[in-house]
């Protein structure tokens, strides 16, 4: 069969991508020892963190305009397609449990919508006008963020989105696994992590999928902690959802202030279970309703509300 010339083309672009790169040195490896297998992706993944450091710069200044955004009340949408979209579902759907953060406040977008988190939804990744609506359901404001994400950096859906979102002047960060890639290049921060050639040829969620899964870890936590969604390195907005949880704050609390265990309850009843609250009546030495309304008028930062108490 004949390729059409549209194929052609698509193939010679991937081809020319670092990340569909492929390796000769690894033609025999289905024939290595297990062991030695490990050995290899194993060293393969430890090259990932030297690659995220070239670009500290970058993902530093992207966050600061993040939580600028989100402290206005924006939010933080990730769109992408396949295992860069499910990454950013993934890391959406960790920010409620871990920071206290309304469902609603980051999102994660992929192709295919949330079918494709399980099953591969053909051609859902082809389509930017597929991300636009997505992002048009959401009602994008300039106050929003959009991250798309792609280890290729020319996955139309994540293009799409960030060209969308910049119309309309919201925030964009577009993050690849290329160097020049045109997703980087239609967003206002381009983060372009170059992990090399993978083990498998063109498996993107192995070096690439581990490095955008830390870029991914480090804008949404350290935005939260520019939001005052820590204190310290405690996770005072935790939302005690279950009883590993429960217990955890507990242990926050008593970390946080060093109180007994029987001060630590009252106070966690006193507060309805609010650790950040109740860590704020142990050390300001103040009742609940106090400590709420000195926490509300300190924007939810507790080293605020704490200077605002000893005032």
């Amino acid at each position: 069969m004949t390729s059409t010339p549209h194929y052609r083309e698509l193939r010679a672009e991937l081809e020319s991508l670092t990340t569909e790169a492929f390796r000769p040195e690894l033609a025999e490896i289905d024939r290595l020892p297990t062991l030695e297998i490990a050995r290899l992706m194993n060293a393969e993944d430890t090259t990932v963190p030297a690659a995220v450091a070239e670009r500290l710069p970058q993902i530093a200044a992207a966050i600061d305009a993040v939580a600028e955004r989100m402290a206005r009340g924006g939010r933080l949408i990730y769109a992408g397609a396949g295992t860069a979209g499910r990454l950013g579902v993934l890391d959406a759907s960790e920010c409620p449990p871990t920071f206290n953060t309304h469902p609603s406040q980051v999102v994660g977008l992929i192709a295919g919508g949330p079918p494709a988190m399980v099953t591969s939804v053909e051609g859902a990744e082809d389509s930017k006008e597929l991300a636009a609506e997505a992002l048009a359901a959401l009602g994008l404001t300039p106050d929003d963020t959009v991250v798309g994400v792609s280890a290729s950096g020319r996955t139309p859906y994540a293009i799409g989105a960030v060209e969308h979102a910049r119309a309309l002047g919201a925030l964009t960060i577009g993050l690849s696994c290329n160097a020049d890639s045109a997703l980087a290049a239609a967003a206002e921060h381009g983060i372009e992590v170059v992990v090399g050639p993978e083990l498998l040829t063109g498996s993107t969620r192995l070096k690439a999928g581990t490095a955008q899964k830390l870029v991914l870890n480090m804008l949404s936590t350290i935005t939260m902690i520019r939001l005052g969604k820590t204190y310290g390195n405690l996770m005072v907005d935790v939302r005690a959802s279950n009883d590993k949880l429960r217990a955890r704050s507990r242990r926050i609390v008593a970390l946080a202030t060093g109180a007994p265990d029987d001060e630590i309850e009252r106070a966690l009843t006193a507060t309805d279970g609010e650790v950040k609250t109740a860590i704020l009546t142990l050390l300001a030495d103040i009742d609940g309703p106090t400590a709420t309304r000195l926490l509300e008028e300190s924007g939810g930062r507790l080293r605020a509300a704490l200077e605002r108490a000893g005032s």
